[in-house]
């Protein structure tokens, strides 16, 4: 590389003493120049440099998988291992000599020590360390001392979480690199990643990220050591030993040093630590680094450089030569001795390699680096295959490249996919560098050169895809600017903060995205968004205050929803009919938009109660109630309109007609079962019921209410005690029954005989809605007895008798609904009721007269109906037809031993139940007795009782019918 005579300088120095920036100078100022660097990285970012200064046609980048060589090249930037020999350049530097020292490599910077010479200037970069053995090896070197330019100072252990802005955290291996740099992704809002095996498409990306400011943090392979020039603050191993190719070893003072030196760019000092698992430093190692004291380097690693090409043996024999000089060390087989060893024991080529050009050929195909990081074996077939067509048809196939690089060419899939997408490719892209192995060089440079940088970009995309968050680093660089944040907000909800989507705003709470960084980072982008969201919570909770009640609901749960936002809850109040509201507002918005929000959600749902809770409020206000009307009143608004009859029966006994006839006037209805007011058995009132009677009973889960319109529900099972008479039904066995349904059955079940037994009418069936099986099981839950049978089941040509019972059940029936409209079942809404059971407790002995036939309660059990509507017997065919049967139930009423016994006695005075008149059922014009609340029976009906009848209560005058009875009362 030049005549020995030239002037050489060994510049020698810890990190950041400006060596590389110095020996570019020098360069520039000769006519030619050759400079060699440990990295293609560094390659890159100093041709940058030089082509900045000079301009790209006078520049030169020849590394093992870039050539760009201009016709008119003077100044030369390579790695150390493609460094071209014999040019005669006036200027020759190498970078990072101490590497003469590396296990791997050291053999090719030792030869540059040893050979490489510019013909007026020389200089040799690198750690103090290397004084000694250039002084031994190269006695004519003269030696430059430069300084560090700032300082160097050991902080210790720190927590990847507390690790400080603008820091290196350096890992060595891609699994801990990657590891750390999610870490750092979740905490700190991303890291950029570098790693030696990058391409430096990808490399420079990836520091644009860091430089620029978009992260504070990076993490790297021990690459960025070699001279890559970064504005680090802080560097932190993550582990003190690294795989060398062949074993974990630690790393050396001096290796720690080179690496801990990136701290620190130009005058500003620079600290360095480590984190992690990593063991603190040893105070004397530590304050070597600082001091930058090394033991001196003894040995370096040497390889021969004068090969013999006569054969292969030859070959090897010479690349095993020892050194002469103390100094040097026979290198370690590298990798492309082990690959020439390995082919020459293959059959087909040793015959091929016979010759000096084949052997020269051989040697050069086994020098291709294996990049794809495979086994040595696999390694070996790809040479053998790619010196088998060099030496065969003295090129590479076109085909055959086609189809290796098709296969690579690729942009999908994860970051390990393209990074070895982007080894394989880095072979065939050194395959194109070397001179004559492709037919057109030219075209496969640039279809390798294509390729290898669409995957660098897609890598590098899916580099930042992966460890950094560019929502949390926008805004954590704009909040260190302490600038007023611009924020967004879409008709969606979205929020954007400086053009980065940072979550939702729902109602007036803001919503994080659950993809943004965790812990302190987290916080300080939520808090500089809702700083942001500000005016936003203003404007938002004007149109709210403005908005229609139309616009907002509330849930079965008590939520306050404005469109699909929860915008606050309901909360018990003193009077259940007066909840109050809590409003959902984040704390940033201020209190102004919080009052604005909760006094809008307090009118509409003191709005909502008034509109659907009116006839309730009505008797609440109405001043003229007075006495035990004034205390019912207070009963039914308390049970916000439903009351089950059989836990108020004395007071509804109690109460006369005018106090009964001024408590309808509001709608209140007295059914069998429930008292109640139809126009709140709506669905939307039942719902908002539930909702109220929840929040008034303290309940932690508030039960739904049934679907609209079905007659029977099941019956929920551990639900709250009077959860179904809030649904307005009544719970019976399995399934529960609307109120309205289950007064209309009561009307049916008057004109039956309970004591004697009946059976279900088609009538019965059809109100309810249930087969005959689930009306038996529906019967026992509100009291009956259920007796199932079976018998011959009657044709239907056969059933003669059967207009005749239902004219006879049309009479009994319009005989029996003597009531006024306001309690007619079809005014009835739904509603639930007391068990059968608790009926059953309270039946009375004997029925009382009373004028509101219609209010015939289940406390007395039915007993007006004692005689039972027989059906005609159906006569079995004695032909050849089989008789089919029927299922059939008979219900009685389930009275306690003592009523049974009271009944019997009444069964005595009328003849033990027997059928009376033609029909078979009750007497023409009688009225049916049995199934009669307590004190409810209707006027003109027979008693059948030991005891003397009770003393009639008046006629209301105010009942529709009252005329209607007095007739009845003066004809009878």
């Amino acid at each position: 590389m030049g005549n020995g005579t030239s002037r050489i300088v060994a510049v020698l120095g810890p990190t950041n003493t400006g060596k590389t920036h110095y020996a570019i100078e020098r360069m520039l100022g000769y006519r030619t120049g050759v400079i060699g660097l440990p990295l293609r990285l560094l390659a890159r970012e100093v041709y940058d440099r030089i082509v900045d200064a000079r301009g790209p046609s006078v520049v030169a980048l020849v590394t093992g998988e870039e050539r760009i060589v201009p016709p008119r090249s003077q100044y030369w930037v390579c790695t150390v291992e493609a460094m071209p020999e014999g040019m005669g350049a006036d200027f020759v530097a190498v970078d990072e000599i101490q590497l003469c020292a590396d296990p791997e490599r050291g053999h090719v910077f030792t030869d540059r020590l040893l050979r490489a010479r510019g013909t007026h200037e020389t200089l040799f970069l690198g750690s103090d360390t290397m004084r000694g053995p250039i002084r031994a090896l190269v006695p004519e070197a003269e030696f430059m001392r430069r300084e560090r330019m700032s300082q160097l100072v050991y902080s210790g252990s720190k927590k990847i979480s507390r690790m400080p802005p603008r820091s290196a955290i350096v890992g060595f291996s891609v699994d801990n690199v990657y590891a750390i740099a999610e870490l750092i992704r979740r905490q700190k809002g991303g890291a950029a990643v570098v790693m030696g095996a990058l391409s430096p498409r990808t490399r420079n990306a990836q520091v644009a990220l860091y430089q620029n400011g978009e992260v504070d943090y990076l993490v790297a392979t021990d690459a960025i050591g070699m001279g890559l020039n970064l504005d680090i603050d802080h560097v932190a191993f993550s582990a003190l030993s690294k795989f060398d190719g062949r074993r974990m070893r630690p790393l050396a003072p001096n290796e720690l040093a080179q690496i801990a030196g990136r701290a620190g760019r130009g005058m500003a000092s620079g600290t360095f630590g480590v984190t992690g698992d990593a063991r603190p430093l040893d105070d004397g190692v530590a304050q070597a680094i600082m001091e930058y004291r090394f033991t001196p380097l003894k040995k370096l690693n040497w390889r021969n450089a004068a090969l013999e090409f006569g054969s292969v043996e030859r070959l090897i024999r010479s690349l095993e030569v020892g050194p002469e000089d103390e100094v040097l060390v026979r290198a370690r087989e590298a990798d492309d001795l082990g690959a020439l060893k390995t082919l020459s024991q293959v059959a087909e080529v040793a015959a091929r390699a016979t010759d000096g050009v084949s052997v020269r050929l051989l040697w050069d195909v086994c020098r291709i680096p294996d990049f794809r990081g495979i086994s040595h074996a696999e390694h070996a077939g790809l040479l053998e295959t790619i010196f088998g067509h060099l030496h065969q048809r003295g090129a590479i196939p076109d085909d055959f490249l086609a189809r290796q690089i098709r296969r690579i060419d690729r942009t999908d899939g994860d970051i390990d996919t393209l990074s070895k997408r982007l080894a394989f490719i880095r072979t065939w892209t050194y395959v194109a560098q070397r001179r004559g192995w492709v037919g057109d060089e030219s075209h496969w440079r640039g279809e390798t050169r294509a390729v290898e940088d669409r995957v660098s970009d897609a890598l590098h995309e899916r580099l930042t895809q992966r460890f950094v968050d560019r929502r949390t680093s926008v805004l954590l660089r704009r909040l260190k600017q302490k600038e007023a944040l611009l924020a967004e907000v879409n008709d969606k909800g979205e929020v954007t903060v400086e053009g980065e989507f940072v979550g939702r705003l729902e109602g007036f709470r803001f919503s994080p995205d659950k993809g943004a960084a965790a812990g302190a980072e987290e916080k300080t982008v939520k808090s500089a968004a809702l700083q942001a969201l500000a005016p936003h919570f203003h404007l938002r909770a004007d149109r709210f205050y403005n908005a229609p009640d139309t616009e907002i609901d509330y849930t079965e749960q008590g939520g306050l929803m404005w469109g699909e936002h929860a915008v606050g809850k309901l909360v018990a109040g003193a009077d259940p009919l007066k909840p109050q509201v809590e409003a959902f507002v984040d704390e940033a918005a201020g209190p102004d938009v919080a009052q604005k929000v909760q006094r809008r959600l307090q009118h509409f749902i003191d709005r909502k109660i008034a509109a659907l809770f009116e006839p309730l409020l009505t008797l609440q206000r109405d001043e003229t109630l007075s006495g035990l009307a004034k205390g019912f009143a207070f009963r039914m608004v308390e049970s916000l309109g439903i009351l089950p009859r059989a836990g108020v029966a004395q007071d509804v006994k109690a109460l006369d007609q005018d106090a009964r006839g001024a408590l309808r006037k509001h709608g209140i209805r007295f059914g069998q079962f429930t008292i109640f007011m139809p126009l709140l058995l709506k669905p939307a009132p039942t719902r908002l019921r539930l909702v109220l009677w929840a929040l008034a009973n303290g309940l932690d889960e508030f039960p739904e209410a049934p679907p609209p319109g079905l007659v029977t529900v099941p019956t929920a099972k551990d639900a709250p005690e009077g959860h179904d008479t809030m649904c307005g039904y009544r719970a019976a066995g399995e399934r529960s029954i609307r109120i309205d349904m289950l007064e209309r059955l009561a009307d049916l079940l008057r004109g039956q005989d309970s004591r004697g037994g009946f059976e279900a009418t088609p009538d019965m069936l059809s109100i309810t809605g249930m087969t005959l099986e689930q009306f038996a099981d529906l019967m026992q839950g509100l009291g009956y007895r259920a007796e199932k049978g079976e018998r011959v089941k009657v044709k239907p040509v056969e059933a003669v008798a059967e207009p005749v019972a239902a004219e006879a059940t049309a009479e009994t029936t319009a005989e029996t609904a003597v009531e006024s409209p306001a309690d007619s079942p079809a005014d009835a809404g739904a509603a639930p009721s007391e068990t059968g059971a608790a009926a059953e407790a309270e039946a009375p002995v004997a029925p009382e007269p009373e004028a509101d036939t219609a209010e015939a309660a289940p406390e007395a059990a039915p007993a007006i109906a004692d005689v039972a509507s027989e059906a005609p017997e159906a006569e079995a065919d004695t032909g050849a037809e089989e008789a089919e049967m029927e299922v059939f139930y008979t219900f009685t009423w389930a009275r306690s031993a003592a009523g049974r016994g009271r009944a019997n006695q009444g069964r005595a005075t009328q003849g033990r139940g027997k059928p009376q008149g033609k029909d078979g059922g009750r007497p023409r014009g009688k009225k049916p007795q049995g199934g009669k609340p307590k004190g409810e029976r209707g006027q003109g009906a027979k008693s059948f009782s030991a005891r003397p009848p009770k003393r009639e209560k008046p006629i209301d005058p105010d009942n529709p019918f009252a005329a209607a009875l007095m007739g009845l009362k003066t004809d009878k």
